[in-house]
């Protein structure tokens, strides 16, 4: 026998970003997982993960450095997308469609609107651990003037270029450079495909200042201005200069190329291509202003906080607002007063919250001890049970009887008729009985070891009797085979 020493795995951060970037993409799947559960369409002519990837897409397009997109206008951008999945269907089902996909993608109905996936990776001391990964897609913001937007975040624009936790200045430089190389050699589909993820990498980027900007406005000690903030300015402003030179560079490569050109698809491209970089060179521009007055905001956000003091209130003199005034008053002028303030000062009677170490202490006390007998239990006193038939043991083997059509069916207005003769009982019984075998379940006289069950036919002849109304059904009694009923499910013969 062979004793092998195993040694331990190596911290693999490659693995665990592939695996975070699986998760991102998991929720896109899950769309085209559930779309078949869906009860106002059938949805299984729609490619969700594809409709989600084009939402992320045109929210990011639409982001600025202080709002979003709009949530009707993502929607209407979306239905031209959807409508070519499914030409036949009507357009109150795409905006359907469009509008399942958007939710879900902010996920709504959750509390923190967020997803979670567990991934695993090995530590530095060579054990696996699973971890939990915690992200949003898209996310609701509102605006100044009340208005709510949506934004994509990291996590979505890492799903629309294929990476994740990527360092944002060196993605854009190669981007930038890919662009340009494919541009020299005239590719300029696969231009295009690089110019997007270049604008992607730009609106990132503006998004990593915005949500530094948020965090100094809520709390300025949560952010690190003496270090990471001034490095992250000075590293955006350095990249930003010499995004401006390739990108001008660059466009002016194209609209040579668009000018030249003599197919009308590639000048087509090659404008197409101008407008995307245009529009980089517009957000850089944007992100550049933001960046110059980022200090600024910062210096202002310190002074409020720091000097505004604690908030005044208005405090009620009790004494000389409502005892002195209310003692001058008659009883029955003084009472709708008092009790307004009593009912506003006393407020909800809220329960006892124990704190942390008591609530320890009553987690960690051992249990009391009980005895073993509680003492005499009383006899109960019951009462006879009631006879909830109806019906007599007679009058059910009367009905039996009637009811035994192995040959022949009869209507239901013959029986009636042999029945009232009987007993006026036995005519309700049949009556109920008939009903009861318009809609049999054979699968429970299967279960229940019958081997016979009663079947009701309608064919459209009306019910001629003096006490019951209706149709006047065909009856029947049929053999149940209980072979093909278990294998089927049901079995008649």
């Amino acid at each position: 026998m062979l004793d092998h020493d195993l040694a331990p795995a190596d911290p693999d951060e490659g693995l665990a970003r592939r695996l975070k970037a699986l998760a991102c993409t998991a929720p896109l799947h899950d769309l085209d997982a559930r779309k078949a559960k869906l009860d106002w369409a059938d949805a299984t002519v729609y490619q969700m993960a594809e409709i989600a990837l084009h939402t992320i897409d045109q929210v990011t397009i639409a982001m600025d450095f202080d709002t979003g997109a709009d949530h009707q206008q993502v929607v209407n951008r979306l239905l031209p997308f959807i409508a070519a999945q499914a030409p036949d269907r009507p357009v109150t089902e795409h905006t359907r469609v469009a509008r399942w996909v958007l939710d879900n993608l902010i996920n709504v109905g959750t509390t923190d609107r967020g997803f979670r996936r567990v991934y695993g990776a090995v530590d530095a001391d060579g054990r696996y651990r699973r971890r939990a990964f915690d992200f949003k897609l898209l996310v609701e913001l509102a605006a100044p003037d009340g208005e709510v937007y949506l934004r994509a975040t990291d996590e979505a624009i890492n799903v629309l270029v294929g990476a994740l936790d990527t360092d944002v200045e060196s993605a854009q430089i190669a981007a930038e450079v890919k662009l340009e190389n494919l541009i020299t050699r005239g590719r300029l589909a696969d231009a295009r495909l690089a110019a997007e993820q270049a604008r992607y990498r730009t609106v990132q980027y503006g998004e990593i200042l915005r949500a530094k900007l948020e965090a100094t406005r809520r709390d300025v000690r949560s952010v690190d201005w003496e270090r990471e903030v001034p490095e992250l300015l000075d590293a955006a402003l350095s990249h930003i200069e010499s995004r401006f030179r390739a990108e001008t560079a660059i466009l002016k490569n194209i609209t040579a190329a668009r000018d030249d050109a003599e197919d009308p698809d590639h000048k087509r491209r090659a404008a197409e291509l101008v407008d995307i970089v245009a529009d980089c060179i517009r957000r850089h521009t944007q992100l550049q202003s933001r960046l110059q007055a980022a200090g600024a905001v910062f210096r202002a956000e310190q002074d409020r906080q720091q000097f505004s003091g604690p908030p005044q209130r208005a405090a009620i003199d009790v004494f000389g607002q409502l005892l002195t005034p209310a003692l001058e008053l008659s009883l029955a002028d003084a009472l709708a007063p008092t009790r307004a303030f009593f009912r506003a000062g006393t407020g909800l009677a809220v329960p006892t919250v124990p704190s942390l170490p008591s609530l320890v202490s009553l987690l960690l006390r051992p249990a009391p001890e009980r005895e073993h007998v509680v003492g005499e239990v009383p006899e109960p006193e019951l009462l006879p049970a009631e006879d909830a038939d109806g019906y007599t043991d007679e009058q059910w083997q009367h009905a039996d009887e009637l009811l035994d059509l192995p040959e022949v069916p009869r209507r239901l207005s013959g029986l009636l008729a042999d029945a009232r003769a009987i007993d006026a009982g036995v005519a309700r019984l049949v009556a109920l009985r008939a009903v009861h075998a318009y809609g049999p379940e054979v699968g429970a006289a299967v279960r229940q070891g019958e081997r016979r069950v009663l079947l009701a036919v309608d064919d459209g002849t009306p019910l001629d009797d003096p006490e019951f109304g209706g149709a006047d059904l065909l009856l029947l009694s049929a053999t149940v085979d209980a072979a093909d009923a278990a294998g089927t499910g049901e079995g008649v013969a």
